[in-house]
């Protein structure tokens, strides 16, 4: 990794106050080391972390990604009810699913219109909603 990327992601990491740990600086540079969003699984991240040559279990990576999302720094967003991606842009976004590939994308926000929700029952409030369009090659 470059030391750009190392120092971008221990910038990411001080935002939130987060202590940069060695495996937390890896996997932060790895998630926003050339200032690019990402959309990672821990399985993916894991693989990209091997292949830089770091030494971090995939328990760690679960943990380190947990960690980032409690400290505002990622979203999860689940599909399925058991397939989750983690995304480094935190504003509320639709998303693509790739069924093909198994892939997260951003859509473009400017072109959904969410006109109405339903009313939350009583003694809950809406705090946020999950627009995930599933897309099938033809």
């Amino acid at each position: 990794m470059s030391p750009e990327a190392i120092e971008r992601g221990t910038e990411w990491l001080a935002k939130a106050a987060l202590r940069p740990t060695r495996q937390r600086v890896s996997l932060a540079a790895l998630l926003v080391g050339d200032g690019r969003d990402r959309h990672v699984t821990a399985e993916s991240l894991h693989s990209l972390s091997r292949a830089a040559g770091e030494t971090v279990s995939l328990a760690t990576v679960y943990n380190t990604l947990r960690a980032f999302c409690d400290a505002g720094l990622m979203q999860e967003v689940t599909v399925d009810g058991s397939k989750s991606y983690f995304d480094t842009r935190t504003e509320d976004h639709p998303h693509f699913y790739w069924e093909d590939d198994a892939r997260l994308t951003d859509a473009p926000a400017q072109q959904l219109q969410i006109t109405r929700l339903p009313e939350a029952p009583a003694g809950a409030e809406i705090t946020s909603v999950d627009v995930v369009i599933r897309l099938r090659r033809t």
